[in-house]
């Protein structure tokens, strides 16, 4: 597909979506898997003047309705299976529902957008240390800088092949696009069930850029690639994740030509720091620092700018910062807060709650997380959101999940509950039934009693302690 052919179809779809019934500033969900309709997506309801909500394949029913009635959409695109299991009541707040393949992609057309680049085109879910998935909200500008910031920084080129494997419904996935669009190089979606099927695909398509997150580069070094096949890689990129050192001299030992960027990223802000390939070797243990269109602080604890070496919350301000999370004001005050007074950029900054240190050349270094959230396979899991679950089952009358470490996955699930051991099986046919595959616990501890403080409430530190010790 030439970019005159992707032209027409954001106008085509986008012409389509216009004439659903759907006013500006609508939100319209897709629950697709990387068809073309899927890449095109985010930019036809923008042109539209609509709020794409894109979903995770990966999830099932009762996390996708969840978001339709979290975000009020008035219409899912999806394919005839996805939408044969919800029920009635998943789509009553007035969510009309379409196949996918009623979407035309060559008929009908709709001009550039000439809208506000402040207005919120976009909303993104992602896990929150407590309850439920939150949508954070983007902007036109905040999509658009981002993928100029990350073409400049990669120096991504217009004869660049990307392959695309991350879910379009992370604004890492949806970056392999976008990037790879404004430099003019080629996009290749890409849906794999195993890892040497990146490989055959890196082949077949030619690709010379691949992102990805730590559990995936496990998978990819753990068997050998031809030296042409490795040689076609010249840039590879990683969030989602720290890189243990191994792995880093791992990647560096299978794609010796490739440059490795190593980045930290949150929804909330898009990306906000990466290392220069060329030091990697040198300091594999770096996240680098601020990419085009952030300022990225260490604030001490007393609100002062963190002095070199002492740790420091993580603050991101600037164009990239998103605009707070959809319909939940307490939580965007939370994370969303005026930017420190030393700032340069002024104005709404987002607090990470992740520690990282500064060192002397204004380095920084990930210390660790200052939440619950559990790490796997590059998602980010609440841990609330599995203890829900399992509590609904009815077999367990409380749970408490949380992470332990995991060479392959960064963090495996643990799961400690409440009743009785011979229900266990019951349980885990609830919780696939319930969770999609990243979210199931690795293992399930069942216990007569649980810890508890002496407020009476479950003593989450003693349980992590006592169960999670030795994983």
């Amino acid at each position: 597909m030439d970019f005159a052919a992707l032209d027409a179809a954001v106008g085509a779809v986008a012409s389509w979506l216009a004439g659903q019934g759907l006013e500006p500033g609508d939100r319209v969900a897709s629950w697709l898997n990387k068809t073309r309709l899927a890449c095109i997506m985010p930019l036809a309801a923008a042109r539209a003047g609509l709020v794409h909500v894109p979903v995770n394949p990966l999830l099932k029913r009762a996390q996708v309705a969840h978001i339709l009635a979290d975000s009020a959409a008035k219409l899912l695109v999806a394919g005839k299976a996805r939408l044969a299991t919800l029920k009635d009541n998943d789509t009553a707040n007035g969510c009309a529902a379409a196949l996918e393949t009623a979407v035309p992609l060559d008929s009908g057309a709709m001009p550039p957008s000439a809208r506000d680049p402040g207005q919120l085109a976009a909303i993104l879910y992602t896990s929150g240390s407590t309850g439920r998935p939150k949508g954070v909200m983007l902007s036109h500008a905040n999509m658009w800088l981002g993928a100029v910031s990350v073409a400049h920084y990669l120096d991504v080129a217009a004869d660049d092949r990307t392959l695309c494997l991350l879910p379009f419904s992370f604004d890492y996935g949806q970056s392999q696009l976008f990037s790879s669009w404004f430099a003019g190089a080629a996009a290749i979606p890409f849906d794999y069930l195993m890892p040497r099927d990146v490989m055959k695909a890196v082949r077949r398509h030619d690709v010379t850029i691949l992102a990805g997150v730590p559990p995936l580069w496990v998978q990819l070094t753990e068997f050998e690639w031809d030296d042409e096949t490795a040689g076609k890689l010249r840039i590879l990129t990683n969030s989602g994740g720290k890189m243990p050192v191994p792995l880093v001299q791992a990647l560096r030992k299978t794609f010796p030509d490739a440059a490795l960027h190593s980045m930290y990223g949150l929804t909330e802000a898009f990306r906000s720091t990466t290392l220069d390939p060329a030091l990697i070797d040198s300091m594999p243990e770096s996240i680098g620092k601020a990419i085009p269109f952030a300022e990225i602080m260490v604030v001490a604890s007393d609100g002062s700018e963190a002095a070199p070496g002492q740790p420091g919350e993580l603050v991101h301000a600037g164009p990239l910062v998103a605009q707070g999370y959809w319909q939940d004001p307490e939580r965007t005050a939370i994370r969303f807060k005026p930017s420190p007074d030393f700032s340069q950029s002024g104005g709404m900054a987002v607090w990470s709650g992740d520690m990282v240190e500064r060192d002397e050349a204004g380095f920084l270094r990930f210390v660790g997380r200052d939440d619950s959230m559990i790490k796997t396979a590059g998602n980010r899991v609440s841990p609330s959101e599995i203890e829900d679950v399992a509590i609904a089952s009815d077999v367990a009358a409380e749970a408490v999940a949380f992470g332990v470490p995991d060479v392959r996955l960064g963090a495996a699930i643990m799961l400690v509950v409440r009743g009785e051991s011979e229900n266990d099986a019951a349980l885990k046919r609830f919780l696939k039934a319930e969770l999609p595959n990243f979210m199931q616990p690795k293992e399930i501890v069942w216990q007569a009693e649980l810890p508890r403080n002496p407020n009476g409430k479950l003593d989450r530190t003693a349980i992590e302690t006592q169960w999670g010790k030795g994983q």
